[in-house]
């Protein structure tokens, strides 16, 4: 779940319109958008979430206490952490915007949306790696830039996540009200409804325990589902045959596999917003450190590789219309896979697709849920209000509140279908901006409080200018931003270059990326705004971030934090330690 995702799926509030059949031409062939009964959908909406929530019912309450709430002690195991990670990851933009993809950029656009996201995964994993041996017992990523920097920065990172999950629970329950219209004659609020509510009840009990539990189950049946469907379209629209033949009415960059088209307004800046992301959404690190530590390294890969199979083989499906010369109902791109599904498939399909689509929604929403309720018990609860001295009950009851609260605002925010553009611009580029300051703080014993704020703070203001072009991208200021964009595209490629092979192949990897963009990018990135305007984000964030840090004389200890930082409540811990015990008593028999 990206910003940009979110942006793409943006215009899926246009979906519900009239209820009905409706028509439209392809190639001089009437094609209907099919629709179940009200009572359908709602027997098939009950079913999924009464199964959902039948399944959390199996996790044993009395083993509840705030830290198992949030992280699951950090117990999670390989194969749970890695079918949540790819569930969480694949939500409704996942089948929108890879589907527009294919549609838009043709052969190339499924790998540009597929392998970024996928590529997003697996970079979090090596600085992952380093956050757990930082905060062994962490819940939040903030808690981290807490014990490192103070409340402000912690703050900082809070209020980006808390925005973005709101967002993202807003999104995902507007999915599913445009779905539930388009596909019966339900009214938009009647399905954005269901779905919040359908989520809450198996979330409030037992929070991030119950989110991945279901992830799991929810993965399965996408999977499964998924590969029935993608091959039946196929083979219903005539086979790879007619899909061949289709290829003549594309466009060179259509066809061509390496598309200038593609990677300039699809993949580069995608690139960058999934690198963001990666850091700063509490979803993804929430599992990061609720995993076992011995587990994190085979969990990223198997996601990494689940993620990008099943959304490059959805972005097909794009491409499938862009050869048959498919018109999107009412100009709107989410109607792709609903028209190719409705179009060509038989009842019982679009059925598998309304469970397929409502499955991936609603496990990013509880998801959501858990990210939201764990960035208020710990950030704002934990380590503002109550400094400490917690009391775990009053913890957990802050976080059902949270759940209930957050989705209650995700439901009025998708019903009323107020544009939420403007605050997805300005949390992706909060996220852009953060990126270099938190992995930096985790790394370089120099950088202060002052370095991250003001760092931050820097690189969103100059991003507003490039974003909505505040300044005229002419003459001196054009080339100031396009180098500070060859500086945030040296420390992209020099991140990830770090993680992987070492320090010092990272910074030769991002000094040289750096040059070259600063060759190429002079006069040439300004008429690429988005991609301008989020590498701007990163460079002047990094700039400003090792200037201030150079010129201070701090040293911060970094064992520090894995003091500052633990569980809040001890009847895990407890248990746990009579588990023990009562081993060794039995070994010493």
């Amino acid at each position: 779940m990206t910003p940009i995702c979110g942006v793409l799926l943006l215009s899926v509030l246009n979906s519900a319109l009239t209820s009905g059949l409706r028509l439209i031409e392809v190639r001089e062939i009437i094609l209907e958008l099919y629709q179940f009964s009200s009572m359908t959908v709602l027997l098939l909406l009950a079913a999924f979430y009464g199964g959902t929530y039948f399944l959390t019912t199996f996790i044993k309450k009395d083993q509840e206490d705030a830290d198992a709430f949030m992280v699951s002690n950090q117990r999670i195991g390989y194969g749970m952490g890695a079918a949540s990670m790819t569930a969480t990851w694949i939500w409704a933009a996942s089948f929108y915007a890879a589907a527009t993809s294919g549609y838009t950029y043709g052969v190339s656009g499924p790998l540009h949306y597929g392998l970024w996201g996928a590529l997003m995964i697996l970079f979090i994993y090596p600085f992952g790696r380093r956050f757990r041996k930082l905060a062994p017992q962490a819940h939040t990523l903030g808690e981290v830039i807490h014990a490192r920097h103070g409340s402000s920065s912690q703050l900082i990172l809070a209020l980006s996540n808390l925005l973005g999950s709101i967002i993202s629970l807003m999104v995902n329950f507007t999915a599913a009200g445009a779905l539930v219209s388009v596909l019966s004659p339900l009214s938009f609020q009647t399905g954005v409804i269901i779905a919040g509510v359908g989520v809450l009840s198996y979330t409030l009990w037992s929070g991030f325990r119950a989110s991945v539990l279901t992830d799991f189950a929810q993965l399965i049946a996408l999977m499964a589902i998924a590969i029935v469907i993608i091959p039946a379209v196929l083979f219903a629209m005539g086979g790879p045959s007619v899909m061949l033949d289709g290829f003549s009415n594309l466009t060179a960059q259509q066809t061509d596999f390496f598309s200038s088209d593609a990677i300039l307004y699809q993949g580069a800046p995608y690139f960058v917003a999934v690198l963001a992301y990666a850091i700063g959404n509490q979803t993804i690190s929430q599992r990061l450190f609720a995993v076992n530590e011995d587990h994190i390294k085979p969990t990223f890969i198997t996601a990494t590789l689940g993620y990008g199979a099943i959304v490059v083989g959805l972005g097909m499906i794009g491409l499938m219309a862009l050869t048959l010369g498919v018109e999107p109902l009412n100009g709107d791109m989410n109607n792709l896979i609903p028209q190719m599904v409705s179009s060509y498939l038989p009842p019982i399909f679009i059925g598998l697709f309304f469970i397929l689509v409502i499955g991936s929604l609603s496990s990013t929403a509880d998801s959501d849920l858990a990210a939201l309720s764990a960035i208020v018990m710990a950030d704002v609860y934990g380590k503002n209000i109550a400094k400490g001295k917690v009391n775990p009950q009053r913890m957990l009851l802050i976080g059902r509140l949270t759940m209930v609260t957050a989705t209650m605002i995700g439901i009025v925010l998708a019903s009323f279908s107020f544009d939420i553009l403007v605050a997805l611009v300005f949390v992706g580029a909060l996220w852009g901006a953060i990126v270099f300051p938190v992995i930096a703080s985790c790394y370089w014993n120099r950088v202060t409080n002052k370095a991250f704020t003001s760092a931050v703070l820097s690189g969103l203001a100059l991003f507003c200018v490039a974003r909505f072009e505040l300044l005229p991208m002419t003459g001196a200021i054009a080339v100031l931003f396009e180098l500070l964009a060859s500086v945030g595209g040296g420390v992209v490629i020099g991140l990830m270059a770090f993680g992987f092979l070492g320090k010092r192949l990272g910074f030769a990897a991002g000094i040289l990326a750096g040059l070259a963009l600063m060759y190429f990018a002079v006069g040439f990135l300004r008429e690429y705004t988005v991609l301008l305007s989020s590498l701007v984000a990163y460079g002047v964030s990094t700039v400003v971030c090792v200037a201030l840090s150079l010129a201070s004389r701090e040293h911060f200890d970094f064992d520090l934090i894995a003091k500052r930082v633990g569980h809040y409540d001890d009847r895990a811990d407890i248990e746990e330690a009579k588990l023990s015990n009562a081993h060794l008593a039995r070994e010493s028999l």
